[in-house]
């Protein structure tokens, strides 16, 4: 068996001139010369409802292969053939794999080989899970798959701004045109430090047209920015992309929060006259818990507080939405407010709180508050709160969504540990 280091040092090396395909065969050849008999790698769809192969490949005429016909399976799964004819796509909900994803643990099944499920995480970001096959396990074999899982999901990231392979694996029909360009302009659905997470989920995922989200970390500063754009068409993502572009160039220029909104007002109403957008834009100290937010005709974000909705915390005289020309002569009003640690921050879209099911019920805000302090008091992770909530709406209409749906989630939870002196 070659050393632990020397096989990860290889991949490594090899990776800068890796094409995004080979990936899945160097991944297998390091875990071979690390004592292991096979390693696969799968990445959660863009729905998180399977665990797809990146081995396998949509057959001609199923769900992901029907490039532009728009028509889908309710189960892709059935419809999937691996290049090897063995790997298929594996359900988050119902399988070990999918446990392994749900809860970022190890899992290990005995039957009909032994095998290990290991997480693929990037940063705080989930994207997949590692298949790996072994004659026995040992403690070393396990410490050198999870060395080998974490460089996998660094190649995995690292390869997919150049290749559309992943996109490939990853969707199982195709995207609207409006909903290539807001995904485009997306930063990861999560990302944090050990004091504050953002986590997020959009659906339609393959029709969206108004909803965006954007979140950044920058010297112990959380930026937040959640935007619901007037309409379901191309010009909705036009001015949510007009949104996020805005809100970027004003933050790394140094501009504050209501220049951010300002910016935003001032590009739509210039470039896409007619176009409103609602939008929440806040910033939060990591080190102070100090939250800043403009509202701009957007519903109030939910302020969770030891598993209970604080009612009307959050609740503010909204701005009117961007895009009507703002009067520049009157500067947008910055709300406060000092978070308590392990407080947690729901904002929303109301293509939410008024989606409906067959009958007319609506979803509502009192269902969205339940299900979130149910999930958190369960201690579920954030990302692992959203992915099921979103699901649970989606249940509930019944159907493809009428309008966007989107959910971000902020937990601050700062280091509890006193800062050592000197």
């Amino acid at each position: 068996m070659s050393d632990f280091g020397p096989a990860l040092a290889a991949l490594l090396a090899d990776s800068h001139t890796l094409a995004p395909g080979q990936v899945p065969a160097a991944v297998d050849r390091t875990a071979r010369r690390l004592g292991m008999t096979s390693a696969t790698v799968y990445l959660a769809d863009v729905q998180q409802k399977l665990l797809v192969p990146l081995t396998g490949s949509p057959a001609p005429g199923t769900a992901a292969g029907k490039a532009g016909s728009g028509k889908t399976n309710e189960n892709p799964a059935e419809d999937w053939t691996g290049a090897d004819g063995g790997a298929r796509p594996l359900a988050i909900d119902a399988t070990l794999a999918g446990w392994a994803y749900r809860t970022l643990s190890r899992r290990l099944a005995t039957t009909p080989r032994l095998t290990v499920w290991l997480p693929l995480v990037d940063g705080i970001e989930r994207i997949g899970i590692l298949r790996i096959t072994a004659d026995q396990l040992t403690a070393d074999l396990l410490e050198r798959a999870d060395a080998l899982a974490a460089l996998t999901a660094l190649l995995a990231i690292s390869k997919f701004a150049s290749s559309d392979l992943y996109s490939r694996v990853t969707r199982l029909r195709p995207m609207t045109t409006a909903a290539e360009m807001v995904w485009a302009f997306l930063p990861p659905r999560t990302i944090g430090t050990r004091d504050v997470t953002s986590s997020a989920v959009l659906e339609p995922a393959y029709e969206i047209g108004g909803d965006a989200f954007d979140h950044g970390l920058d010297n112990g500063m959380l930026h937040v920015t959640v935007v619901d754009a007037m309409g379901h068409d191309l010009a909705s993502g036009l001015s949510s992309a007009i949104a996020l572009a805005g809100c970027r160039a004003t933050r790394l220029a140094g501009g504050t929060l209501a220049d951010i909104a300002a910016t935003i007002d001032h590009e739509l109403d210039r470039w896409l006259p007619g176009r409103l957008l609602t939008g929440i834009f806040a910033h939060l100290d990591t080190t102070t818990g100090d939250l800043d937010w403009v509202n701009c005709g957007h519903p109030p974000p939910l302020l969770v507080r030891a598993h209970h909705v604080v009612p009307h915390a959050l609740e503010v005289r909204a701005e009117l939405p961007v895009g009507l020309g703002h009067d520049r002569t009157r500067p947008y009003t910055v709300h406060r407010t000092r978070l308590e640690p392990g407080d947690r921050i729901l904002v929303h879209t109301d293509g939410i709180t008024e989606t409906r099911s067959r009958t007319g019920e609506l979803f509502g805000e009192g269902r969205l508050a339940d299900f979130v302090t149910r999930s958190l008091a369960a201690g579920e992770p954030a990302p692992e709160a959203l992915r099921r909530l979103i699901h649970t709406v989606l249940d509930h209409h019944q159907g493809p969504l009428r309008d966007d749906a989107t959910l971000l989630l902020v937990e601050w939870h700062p280091d509890a540990q006193p800062p050592a002196t000197s």
